[in-house]
């Protein structure tokens, strides 16, 4: 009698943890790879409105207003950023974007009344030209920072970390340092970049505050300055970065996304933008600055309920980099040109994946024109088409936004808070700081 064949998987060594031990013995080399995380973890998924009915009277969104309005920067700056919708777009580089992208990223924030980021690398005449609203972000690297451009921003962003790779430098692939990336970057051409982890001239909060300082005076005291953070020690971090004197504090959950970074980093450091949302509300109560100091959280927003659920639990904006990428056509199995939808499937095959598990921005290969510096791929997504579908995506989560807002009984979109939100499990009760649904209790609070 033959034994019988047993196929069970083992948990802690299964075929992921497998293949990922056979691929370090063979190349000894980590991966590098693009995107945000891939794991699961508590996100605003895990939490539901509470809206109005007999208790409360919800608007009607035909004939009753709903604001969206909002205002950045009110703590020291001139002249604070105003915007029709509290949707900004992230930082993302020209280098890791092509330049055809960044332009539509541009018009189409300007096209609803939103902002933009430049991201690593400088400014381009094309997205100065085509933003009404730009901001210009400062990271350890100083790669294309030109204080030139900077006196032309309409905010400054001092990038202290990023959600994806907290604690660690940006990458930019030698295959997508093409000459004009080179130049406004002083790199040679075709070789690998990596970011410094560090501002190379703080080595703590007090060298900070003189930055922001030095930020201040070259420009008048004009514009607003933001810090951007990874989420790790959310609360202690909020707490120096107003002291250091910020308008406005950005915080950005492990859900971000970036254009490289080892894979390490992605799916093991920081914590999820769930939790980090209330600790860094936390610390703005700690220093009595609500309303003073404005928060912008970003990592994993992708639809307006997600919009929604931030600005509840205290947000004041919200900013998105991997949605604008999926809106633009990132992972679509086809790009338009010449009138027509051309299949990408091949393209994807030869990267040896498919539309849908795409992770590959670092190649400079993208199949739909988004992450590349090669002159023929940049075509295949013209600024006028990105804008074109960035807008009506951007629309679509306001309107999703004022319509929840709206069914709260909210004539603002502002006055969202905690108590219209319960959680479905009790890890985002936790973290959310809400009751789980059904009851009154929040987990760790008597």
């Amino acid at each position: 009698m033959t034994k019988p064949i047993h196929r069970e998987e083992s948990a802690s060594l299964d075929r992921r943890a497998m293949r990922y031990i056979r691929e370090a013995a063979e190349c000894g080399l980590y991966e590098i790879r693009g995107m945000g995380a891939k794991r699961a973890v508590p996100s605003f998924d895990d939490l539901v409105f509470l809206t109005a009915s007999a208790s409360r009277y919800p608007l009607e969104g035909y004939r009753e207003k709903c604001i969206s309005r909002t205002v950045l920067g009110t703590r020291y700056a001139k002249k604070p950023v105003v915007l029709e919708i509290p949707i900004t777009i992230a930082g993302m580089s020209f280098g890791s974007l092509s330049a055809n992208v960044k332009e539509a990223l541009g018009r189409a924030a300007t096209e609803v009344g939103t902002s933009t980021t430049t991201g690593d690398g400088g400014m381009t005449p094309e997205e100065r030209q085509s933003s009404k609203t730009l901001v210009y972000q400062c990271l350890p690297s100083r790669y294309g920072f030109n204080p030139d451009d900077l006196r032309k921003a309409d905010a400054i962003e001092m990038v202290i970390g990023q959600g994806a790779k907290p604690g660690g430098g940006g990458m930019l692939l030698g295959q997508k340092v093409s000459p004009r990336v080179a130049k406004m970057r002083t790199l040679p051409e075709g070789i690998d970049q990596r970011s410094a982890c560090r501002h190379p001239d703080w080595t703590g909060p007090d060298d900070l505050k003189i930055k922001l300082e030095e930020l201040r005076e070259i420009t008048d005291w004009q514009v607003p300055i933001y810090v951007k953070l990874g989420a790790t020690r959310v609360r202690e971090d909020v707490k120096l970065a107003v002291k250091a004197g910020a308008d406005v504090v950005v915080i950005d959950g492990m859900q971000g996304g970036t254009a490289a970074t080892q894979q390490v980093f992605i799916e093991n450091t920081g914590i999820p933008t769930l939790a980090a949302l209330p600790l860094a509300m936390e610390a703005l109560e700690d220093m009595n600055v609500v309303g003073e100091v404005q928060l912008i959280i970003s990592g994993g927003i992708r639809t307006g309920a997600d919009v929604a659920k931030a600005l509840a639990l205290g947000a004041d904006a919200v900013s998105i980099g991997q949605g604008v990428l999926v809106a633009l056509g990132c992972n679509h199995d086809s790009y338009f040109e010449n009138g027509r939808d051309v299949d990408a499937t091949q393209d994807y095959a030869k990267l040896g994946t498919a539309p849908g598990f795409c992770h590959h921005c670092h190649t400079g290969q993208c199949p739909v024109g988004i992450t590349t510096q090669d002159s023929i791929l940049e075509r295949r997504l013209t600024p006028e088409v990105g804008a074109r579908r960035l807008k009506n995506y951007l629309q679509v989560l306001n309107m999703e936004l004022t319509t929840l807002a709206r069914a709260c009984g909210k004539s603002n979109v502002h006055h969202l808070e905690r108590e219209d939100l319960v959680a479905l499990t009790v890890e985002a009760a936790a973290m959310a700081r809400v009751p789980l649904a059904g009851t009154s209790w929040i987990p760790g609070k008597l």
